[in-house]
């Protein structure tokens, strides 16, 4: 196949660009962070920045009810449906530059290359931005591409409202899309999403580009572990019913299960509240967060059990109160093989003396859902240091063009596919 390359510099200074929005000053960063939260006036303007780009070079905007924006580029049968890539512009309240933003720029790039060398396509393109993909503000996360793919009911996700009451149709209707709102979807052919890792796999493997097979399972649940309160001082040790120690006893048993079950295992509590907390009072109740996540459902199966078998182990033996609560879930998602093979293609033709890694990712993404869909896959550039949802996340010029070179090629071949 004839190999294609992007424009780097346009391509970076894009994403900067982007970034100054919502930019953030970061002692150590390379570049700064960025706080920019779905369908804010921050988020709205760096849309309309991408709208603006997109349309000079002749695409055209369809938005849907939930405010995803679809950048299309005509291809010679416009009545087959389309090859989609892209991903988020929204971020982490602490975010960085590149998490999502990195596959919208280069969905655009792969665009902006196509037209300059005036390469038509069998297919359409468009490059989708999703709306609410990071959750930082109407939960749960990908909203947008969840109801796309019917996952999510359109009225339930506009009632949706953030933590000042604000919901996200009211959002919607305000930023001004309820206008421009048409739900005739022309259907996916193919969808590629281009990512930064967001973990240290290809950094510490020294490779530059990752064939993503699949994402893992993913469960979240509210912990409340209930004892009773008493006075620091006149109870014994031997005579308390602490909740917060036996919530500290599971927290460390709950680690030790995920680190002991599988390489894809994963373990996190990310919250942990003490109502009515004092000083001098041991805790009568604790609420935690608890995420689980594997890599197939039979494995993600046996570590929700193991981990419930545990806590109501350890509040039995502490004389306390336990409830579980399942709040979310993603199941297990393997990607479609043939996207995975066109990106090898893409990889072998470009790329000839770097061998692409192939993993699973632990990160949920847009992808997941618009898998049940249409056939999808990923591919992922280095993150430095592994991190991610920081303000000091970076990838540099260079690997993000290999990442952009490698989707550019892969959405021409799938383009003009019949």
């Amino acid at each position: 196949m004839t190999v294609e390359t992007c424009n780097r510099d346009r391509l970076w200074n894009s994403i900067m660009e982007i970034g100054q929005i919502g930019h953030a000053e970061v002692k150590g960063s390379k570049v700064g962070g960025c706080h920019r939260l779905a369908l804010t006036d921050k988020d709205k303007q760096a849309r309309d920045l991408f709208v603006s780009w997109a349309e000079e070079i002749g695409c055209t905007l369809r938005v849907d009810g939930v405010g995803n924006l679809f950048l299309r580029r005509a291809g010679i049968k416009n009545d087959l449906p389309p090859v989609i890539t892209g991903s988020h512009l929204d971020t982490q309240p602490t975010g960085g530059k590149f998490d999502g933003v990195y596959g919208c720029l280069a969905g655009l790039e792969t665009l902006r290359c196509l037209e300059e060398q005036g390469i038509q396509t069998l297919r359409p393109i468009e490059v989708a931005v999703w709306t609410n993909e990071e959750g930082a503000r109407f939960k749960p996360a990908m909203l947008g591409s969840g109801v796309y793919a019917g996952v999510f009911k359109l009225e339930e996700v506009l009632a949706t409202k953030d933590e000042s009451g604000i919901s996200l149709g009211d959002e919607i209707n305000r930023l001004g899309y309820q206008d421009q709102i048409n739900n005739e979807s022309p259907g996916c052919y193919q969808y590629y999403e281009l990512h930064i890792e967001q973990g240290p796999v290809l950094e510490a493997l020294d490779i530059d580009l990752g064939i993503v097979a699949g994402v893992l399972g993913m469960r979240w649940y509210n912990v409340e572990v209930s004892g009773r309160s008493c006075h620091a001082g006149p109870s014994p040790m031997d005579l308390r019913n602490d909740a917060l120690v036996g919530t500290a006893e599971m927290i460390t048993e709950l680690t030790k299960i995920a680190a002991s079950h599988s390489q894809d295992s994963r373990c996190t509590i990310g919250e942990l509240t003490i109502p009515n907390s004092s000083t001098n009072v041991s805790p009568g109740k604790v609420q935690f967060s608890l995420d689980l996540r594997e890599g197939r459902l039979a494995d993600l199966d046996e570590l929700q059990t193991k981990a419930f078998e545990a806590m109501h182990r350890i509040a039995f033996h502490h004389k306390l109160e336990l409830s579980i609560k399942e709040t979310w879930s993603l199941p297990t998602c393997p990607f479609d093989e043939t996207c995975l093979a066109n990106i090898q293609q893409a990889c072998e033709s470009s790329y000839p003396d770097i061998k692409p890694h192939t993993l699973i990712s632990g990160a949920g993404h847009d992808a997941v859902y618009i898998s049940r869909v249409a056939p999808t896959a990923m591919i992922f550039v280095p993150s430095e240091d592994g991190l991610s949802h920081n303000e000091r996340e970076y990838t540099s010029p260079e690997q993000l063009e290999k990442g952009c070179n490698i989707l550019l090629n892969t959405i021409i071949l799938s383009a003009n596919t019949h």
